[in-house]
């Protein structure tokens, strides 16, 4: 689904700003420069600036930002202000480790409902959870609220599976199957291969990576 003329890299970037104005509150910083929220976030100020100008002015020219109006302008512009429900789909071994994580760390967006298709797993629970049949998932999704997911099931299962949340009525997924889904221009997919991203980590504790730097400063 398009986001207009923001781009998407921004947009990703705003909860790692929210992050460190969540800090800075708990340190009672009420101002911080686009200089100092550089230093903590390693982006440039110049790419602060520009990201926080797709959705308007929010600091004061040789002052900085205000640190709870920041805040709270970035909660509201991510729709956090009164939480996110998300459906999980999948409570295999990846899934309940999500499940656990979310419950357990994270407030603005939670998890309030799991599903599975496997009668061995439903009807148990992950921490004060049930897990529910997918044939649920249509009601809950209207009941809660829902308009995201995340989506943890095998391969084979993941595209139908995606299917059945955009009819559903879920508009973003955050996809941790092992291949990508596709929304069919009704939700927006992000798409999570852990085995890739280990795989290209792994360059970078061969020694690969030195050599490339070493003979890149040779050869200038």
């Amino acid at each position: 689904m398009g986001r207009g003329r923001i781009p998407d890299v921004a947009v990703k970037r705003l909860p790692i700003y929210l992050r460190v104005l969540t800090d800075l509150k708990e340190e009672s910083v009420e101002i911080i420069s686009s200089a100092e929220l550089a230093r903590r976030t390693g982006f440039s100020s110049e790419q602060i600036r520009k990201d926080l100008a797709y959705f308007g002015a929010f600091g004061t020219r040789g002052v900085g930002y205000r640190t709870d109006l920041l805040s709270d302008r970035i909660r509201r512009i991510l729709g956090l202000r009164e939480g996110v429900n998300v459906a999980l789909v999948g409570a295999g071994n990846l899934g309940t480790a999500l499940a656990r994580y979310n419950l357990h760390r994270h407030k603005d967006v939670r998890i309030t409902a799991i599903f599975d298709n496997d009668w061995d797993k439903i009807g148990k629970r992950i921490d004060d959870l049930e897990i529910l049949p997918m044939e649920e998932l249509p009601r809950v999704v209207r009941r809660q609220g829902i308009k995201m997911a995340i989506l943890a099931v095998p391969a084979a299962a993941a595209q139908q599976a995606t299917d059945f949340l955009v009819e559903s009525g879920i508009e973003a997924i955050l996809n941790f199957s092992p291949v990508k889904v596709d929304g069919r221009g009704q939700a927006y997919v992000q798409n999570i291969d852990l085995t890739m991203e280990l795989q290209s980590l792994a360059y970078y504790t061969t020694g690969s990576a030195s050599r490339e730097k070493q003979g890149s400063h040779v050869s200038q």
